[in-house]
């Protein structure tokens, strides 16, 4: 399908890959927008479509002259349209949208669509050729299928937080939305497959993603370990069961530094350097798992040489071994880090509401598509007129009539 072109007052996509790509954001708070921004970033048309009220992650975080700085990320590269599902005419719109879209993201509780008269059914009736993501906490059905989940769950369920922490503390959850980013980085990538498979094979599908495997899945092998071993992981703290060194240390200035030595040479570089290359000649030294065995003693010995030096010798002399080091940095320092400012990691999107906004740029580069970000996250409702004139040829009068019955 063609996208057409924006006017002045619009965002204006740079072609992309997903140039074309027709998505209907029609989901709330983090992991299913964070798949339907990852789309958009490069290149898909994405139309975030919220209640009349707002999406919740509007006023998440902290935000500045009253408008959200996580929504300006999480929402970049959409078009903002109203609608409230709730009403008829709301619904009949939404059914004209997707009879011309590619893609429908949503993470309502199971059966909240097919309440509406929404499902799968009716929407692959509409378009069969409709892709449709649905992403819940605990996937579409099962006993747990109609619960309320957030990230929090699957993040404590997983075992993620059992594993989190130091040895003699309490399970331990992450500062951000981790289950959520990981099922929107899976979210984005299953579209991807069906959006291949309607392209050799021609029709739509139904996408199940929940916030609990996509984490599990990057967890490692604690379940094969179980089933084999019947052994259950411990919490570590910043240690690693599987190399050694791996931990944080500090250094005689007050820096932290990370350590991380997963294959046998650099761990023994890194032995060398702090001055044990005893520790080097022991026959257990070659097996991870011995290394591992052996974490009190390789510890002490980093952890005393880097305790000795100022953070700007470690990292020299690390640099200088071959070794494997890098600085513990908060977000002011990653910004500022030579190495960020090359990649254009974090990079300056010219936002219409605060002007100059830093924010992470796209997660990845191709040399013949790459991505862009071609606005911030728009403002409530920015885009009513432009969309549903252009996509569905109602004149202002209609919005505006639309507007007042609450539909939209």
């Amino acid at each position: 399908m063609n996208t057409p072109a924006l006017d002045n007052d619009s965002p204006r996509p740079e072609p992309g890959p997903l140039n074309g790509i027709r998505v209907l954001d029609i989901s709330t708070v983090y992991a299913a927008p964070i798949t339907a921004m990852l789309l958009g970033d490069y290149g898909a048309d994405v139309l975030k479509i919220e209640h009349p009220r707002g999406d919740p992650a509007r006023t998440h975080g902290h935000s500045k002259n009253g408008h959200g700085l996580w929504w300006k990320v999480i929402a970049r590269n959409k078009r903002a349209v109203t609608l409230n599902l709730s009403h008829p005419a709301g619904r009949e719109i939404l059914e004209r949208l997707a009879a011309g879209a590619d893609v429908l993201i949503e993470n309502f509780r199971p059966g909240v669509l097919e309440k509406w008269g929404l499902g799968p059914h009716r929407l692959h009736q509409v378009n069969p050729a409709l892709v449709i993501l649905r992403v819940t906490g605990f996937g579409q059905s099962g006993p747990y299928a109609t619960r309320r989940a957030f990230g929090t769950l699957a993040e404590a369920m997983t075992g993620f937080a059992h594993q989190t922490g130091q040895p003699d503390g309490p399970p331990t959850l992450p500062p951000f939305g981790l289950a959520d980013g990981v099922a929107g980085l899976a979210g984005a990538i299953a579209v991807l497959l069906a959006l291949r498979h309607r392209d050799r094979h021609g029709g739509g599908q139904v996408i199940d993603v929940s916030l609990l495997e996509p984490l599990l899945t990057i967890l490692g092998p604690g379940p094969t370990v179980f089933d084999q071993l019947r052994i259950v992981p411990a919490r570590q703290g910043n240690r690693s069961p599987n190399n050694a060194p791996r931990n944080t240390y500090r250094t005689r200035d007050g820096r932290w530094v990370a350590v991380s030595a997963s294959a046998t040479p650099v761990a023994e570089r890194v032995m060398r350097l702090v001055g044990r290359p005893d520790i080097v000649e022991e026959p257990w030294f070659d097996s991870a798992g011995e290394r591992v065995r052996h974490g009190d003693e390789i510890d002490a010995a980093v952890a005393a040489w880097i305790g000795a030096r100022d953070f700007d010798d470690v990292i020299a002399s690390f640099e200088l071994a071959g070794a494997a080091v890098a600085p513990i940095y908060n977000v002011g320092q990653l910004m500022a880090d030579p190495q960020v400012k090359a990649l254009d990691a974090i990079t300056t999107v010219d936002d219409e509401d605060l002007g100059p906004l830093r924010m992470q740029n796209v997660m990845f580069r191709l040399s013949k598509s790459p991505g862009s970000i071609h606005c911030a996250g728009r403002r409530l409702g920015q885009d009513n007129e432009q969309v549903y004139g252009e996509w569905l040829g109602l004149d202002p009068a209609r919005i505006a009539g639309l507007r007042a019955e609450g539909a939209i």
